[in-house]
Parts: structure tokens; sequence; C-alpha cells
């Protein structure tokens, strides 16, 4: 769908009452389920979690085989890989582990938009694909296709570590995200939208501030949603007001699960001490190059049978960077895409008897809050950035409150439409009270271990 579409689109929604608001989030749920959960789903689950139950051999064997097929894949029908191996005489046979892997170059979110037409499979028919895009930790968009099989076995993995801890599909959920489904001009509650097919109460994570956490509050009174989910910065900050103000929210909430985002100890425990569970992670990205699960343990698995994942160790000599080859998904192929983040590795194992390597600690997405002129506190703000393919990557400072400066890195097609849009988009999310600029750099300045810090508030 064209730009301007779409942007017409969400202005209309902007406009409607909330009924058809709620009607149209319902809608989109209910595609949602059937393209996630249709045809042939469950059996895909059964598959995933039979393997979990497996020996560490045998699922590392399983994860070579894949990764052998797809390799060979990629050689056949993916025009990026089919100039590259035959241009540096490589021959894919050869790749058949993942030790294999480094006769193969890293690839960057740049040389995939750069060269994104390059990187589409011949054998996936056009009414196969389906359109995704992500924007990561460094803010930079990214519009990719994938298909149907990829996207069931993806949430597939997703629910059989849910499962672990005994969360189950159908369960309603509050969840705390970064669409905006609530307009940033409305001023009352209720500052959340219903999708009733996917059983989600959809908070809106703009509109935060703590005179208005009163009604976030009572909302999960009402509804008594045993399960709560979203940013960790989102799901600390409502944490924070319960337990500053003592509230009893009447019943108890018996999940608690967070991604996008590093979870920080803070965060954890103000988490546990306000909804009486301990939150459980998950890291995943839209590109499907890596997945990784906590256990009933509280360790985190790598899900080897559906990516292959590589751990290079950094310059700094701090921590590991996430490499990883997306072998579940056949039309768009990435092989050692770098993702930006970065792990510690955990030497000791876990015993819980899942297969898996397995990580101390994910350092990939830590980021500030904001504050809003209306007062609202934000923390992860990307799916600001997820059309703009054009923006090499980004930063959002603070250096006073209610006012924001949008660090940009342009890319070679940037133009005035993109900063038009961006400013668009901004807005939409946080107000006209919030004051927005943008400046142009020709880089961002890395934290430790080369991190970037999407987020930055200079404010203490």
């Amino acid at each position: 769908m064209p730009i301007a579409r779409r942007i017409d689109l969400e202005a209309l929604y902007g406009r409607l009452p909330i009924v058809l608001q709620n009607r149209i989030c319902s809608a989109e749920g209910r595609r949602l389920e059937r393209q996630r959960y249709g045809k042939g789903y469950q059996s895909v689950l059964a598959d995933a979690e039979q393997r979990a139950r497996s020996p560490q051999a045998v699922a590392t064997a399983y994860r070579d085989a894949r990764l052998q097929a797809f390799v060979g894949h990629c050689a056949r029908t993916v025009p990026y890989y089919r100039d590259w191996f035959r241009d540096c005489g490589v021959d894919a046979a050869d790749i058949r582990t993942l030790a294999d892997l480094p006769a193969l170059p890293v690839l960057t979110k740049a040389d995939v938009q750069a060269n994104i037409d390059d990187f589409q499979s011949d054998s996936t028919l056009r009414r196969e694909r389906v359109a995704t895009h992500t924007s990561g930790s460094t803010g930079a968009g990214l519009r990719f296709s994938t298909t149907v099989s990829a996207i069931r076995e993806q949430y597939a993995v997703w629910w059989r570590y849910r499962g672990w801890h005994g969360l189950e599909h159908g369960v309603w959920c509050g969840h705390f995200g970064a669409r905006s489904v609530v307009p940033a001009s409305q001023k009352t509650p209720p500052y959340w939208r219903y999708d009733r097919p996917g059983r989600r109460v959809m908070f809106s994570g703009y509109h935060m501030s703590e005179s208005r956490l009163g009604a976030y509050i009572e909302e999960l009174r009402k509804r008594r949603l045993p399960w709560l989910h979203g940013f960790p910065s989102t799901l600390a900050l409502l944490a924070a007001h319960v337990v500053e103000h003592g509230v009893d929210l009447g019943y108890d909430v018996r999940w608690v699960t967070v991604g996008g985002e590093n979870l920080l100890a803070a965060q954890a425990e103000v988490i546990a001490r306000a909804f009486g569970v301990r939150p459980v992670q998950h890291y995943g990205l839209a590109e499907a190059v890596a997945n990784i699960s906590e256990c009933e343990r509280g360790r985190l698995h790598v899900d080897e049978d559906f990516a292959a994942v590589e751990f290079l160790p950094e310059d700094t000599g701090q921590g590991h960077r996430i490499v990883g080859s997306n072998f579940t998904n056949p039309a768009t192929p990435l092989l050692r895409y770098d993702t930006g983040d970065v792990v510690t590795i955990d030497e000791q194992g876990c015993d819980c008897g899942r297969p898996g390597r397995v990580v101390a600690a994910i350092d990939g997405r830590q980021e500030d809050y904001v504050e809003l002129g209306n007062g609202a506190r934000v923390g992860r703000m990307d799916h600001v950035f997820k059309d703009m393919t054009n923006i090499r990557e980004a930063q959002v400072v603070q250096k006073r409150a209610g006012e924001l400066e949008i660090r940009v890195v342009r890319g070679s097609g940037y133009s005035e439409s993109d900063e038009r849009e961006l400013l668009r988009e901004m807005v939409k999310r946080v107000g006209e009270e919030t004051g927005v600029r943008i400046r142009y750099v020709d880089h961002l300045e890395r934290g430790p271990g080369g991190k970037l810090r999407f987020v930055v508030s200079e404010i203490a």
C-alpha cells in the first residue's frame, strides 16, 4: 500500500468514534489470528514441543540439517547469494554446519536495505509472500517478505516457551505495546482499545502519565486480565505506580511476559513487587534470524531449531554479538545477519533438560524514557521508524522535558518527503504538546560495547 494511502487511513482511524476504532482493532485481530494460527498451526506447535524434549546433540543435528538445505536454497534461488557464491568461488555444498558459516560474509541491515529486491527468492510465488517490517534497535526501517508458514512456525516457537510457564493461547492479555491504537490527541479515558478475537486489551503506551495511570489500573481491575505483556520499560512504569501508591488490583496477575527491550534488573524487581510474579523474558526479531526463550528455571535458551545463531566476540571483549540465519523464511533468506544486539554467554548451561545454548543476559535494547509534553513517560519508540527505509540510523534524545531531538543518519534516498513523514509519525504518537526537531548527523555515538542506545535522556 502506498505510504500516502496508509497515512490517510491512519488519520481517518483517529477521527472515528471509539466504538468503531474497537471494531477495526478486532477486525485486525481476527485477520492476525487466521494468519498466525490457521490450518496446520497445531501440528507445527506439536513438532516444536517435541523438539524441545530432544537431547542437545539431536537439536544441533536438526539445526545443521536445516541450515545446509537453506544455504542450498539461497545459492539456487536468491539473486544476491547466487551471484555471491559464483563470484567468490565458494561451493554452497561445503556449508554443512554452524561452524562452516564463517566462510560467508556478515550481512548488515544496510546491506539488505540497499539490495532488498536481490534478497527475494525466485522460488517463492508472489501470492505466497506476506509483507512485514521491522526497525530494530538502530531505528533503521526494513520492509521485506515472509510466508504464512514462516509466521506460523515463529508463533509456534513463541507459544512453546509460553507453554513452559503454563500460559496457553486464548488467555486474555493486557497488551502494552507501541502501536498507536489511541490517538495522541485523546485527553480522557479510555486509553485502550479491544481486540476481541485476539483476546487483547491494547493499552496505549503513549498516554501513561502519572495522572492517567489510575485509569489503566481501573481497567485492569474491571477486566481482571491474568496476563500482562509488553515492553519492560512500559510495564515497569505501571508497576512503579502500583508500588508507590500501594494499589491493590483486587485479583492475581498470573503471568507477565516482556520482549522488545532488554529487561533490566530494577525493572524485573518492581514488576515482581507490583504484580506478584516474576516477568518472563523473550528475545525475537521480525527477521527471524534468532530466538532466545526463558525456561522455568529462569535461564535463557537459544532456540536452535528455529534459526542458526552465531555469537561473535565483540572487539571490546565485552559480550558477543548476535548474528543469525533465518532458515524458516524462504521468501527473504538472510545468512549471517548482524542483529546489532549483544549477549553475555552462560558457560554453565542449564539443568532443566531442554536443549539450546544458554545466555546469561541479553544486552540488546537498553533504553531510557522520555517525558512528553502531557507528562507521560515513554520508553521504546521504534514503531515511529518502522517504514522509514531511507533512514540508516536514528536516535531519540531528550535534554528538556516535553522536547525531543531526533538524530538521523540519512540514507542515499532520503528526501524532504521522508522528513515530513517522520515528523507526522512522531507528532501522531507524542502529541502536539511535545516539541520535536530533527538533527541530521553523519553517525551516532555508540556506548560501551559498541551498542547504540535508541532512546537517550539527559534529564536526571
